[in-house]
């Protein structure tokens, strides 16, 4: 049990994490996850909103911060238990 959590807790956050995948499915800025929703904080032009990029991004790192925390026993456990055994 501990292995499918901590393997179900690593692909939440690699899914919450990547980008060039939503980038090439999702085409309306409405439905843009976390990533690419922070990437229109840059502009080519020069003009960047660093101020607000800086605060979202600490807040899109709350999800992943709490997940790990509830869940940290149950990730050390699978590590743990997953490892190889000499």
């Amino acid at each position: 049990m501990p292995a499918l959590a901590t393997t179900a807790i690593f692909t939440f956050i690699w899914t919450y994490n990547d980008f060039f995948s939503q980038l090439i499915y999702l085409s309306d800025t409405a439905l843009y996850t976390v990533p690419l929703g922070l990437r229109l904080f840059l502009d080519s032009t020069g003009e960047s909103q660093w101020g607000p990029m800086f605060a979202m991004s600490v807040l899109s790192l709350a999800p992943v911060i709490l997940i790990f925390l509830f869940a940290q026993k149950l990730i050390v456990e699978g590590i743990a238990t997953s490892g190889i055994k000499g």
